[in-house]
């Protein structure tokens, strides 16, 4: 499976400081909630979206999860522009990091979801989003940045295992296909760097 080469050098170390990662840019979503019990944070789980749908850049996604998108602006917008969404972290082609809101709240990402016999996973998952289509390859720095990501959420939130970082598709199958057979799970794994 082929993966976007892109530069990698700029990576830096991250760290968490009352649920914001430092590297990311914030924007703030209204879409969220508290979590039933903040302490509990054992889940990540890996998406892609594109607006329009496989193109990238311009903002949408942005503007999508602050309930800002612009309906005219092209008519697969008109569909889902009085949808209410959020997702922690969108990590886009270029590797840039946006953060929609603090760990410790409860994005709404997974929608009716069940991990491990755990139903409604979004009150104790992180979702990540990752600019990208279910059939386009990922860029290299984006997998190398949801790895450390990954990497610093893991030792922040000790619960969070390899084993619970699934996909969409792994926790919503009959509703979801993200991030999709593009997702180089081997290739993420590596990056990761864990057993």
């Amino acid at each position: 499976m082929s993966i976007y080469s892109a530069n990698t050098s700029h990576l830096e170390t991250y760290n968490i400081v009352d649920g914001w990662l430092s590297a990311a840019r914030r924007v703030a979503s209204p879409n969220f909630n508290e979590r039933p019990d903040c302490n509990d944070i054992s889940l990540l789980v890996i998406h892609n979206i594109s607006l329009p749908p496989e193109q990238f850049g311009g903002g949408y996604i942005e503007r999508f999860f602050c309930n800002q998108l612009d309906a005219s602006v092209h008519p697969y917008f008109k569909k889902i522009a009085d949808i209410q969404v959020s997702s922690h972290l969108l990590i886009t082609r270029e590797g840039e990091i946006l953060q929609f809101l603090p760990f410790n709240k409860r994005a709404w990402h997974a929608g009716r979801s069940s991990f491990d016999g755990r139903e409604e996973c979004n009150d104790y998952s992180i979702g990540i989003e990752l600019e990208g289509a279910d059939n386009i390859p990922f860029s290299r720095i984006q997998y190398a940045v949801l790895a450390e990501v990954s990497k610093v959420l893991m030792k922040t939130y000790s619960a969070i295992k390899k084993e619970s970082i699934v996909g969409h598709s792994d926790i919503a199958p009959n509703r979801k296909t993200d991030p999709g057979p593009a997702f180089n799970w081997s290739f993420f794994y590596e990056s990761l760097g864990v057993d």
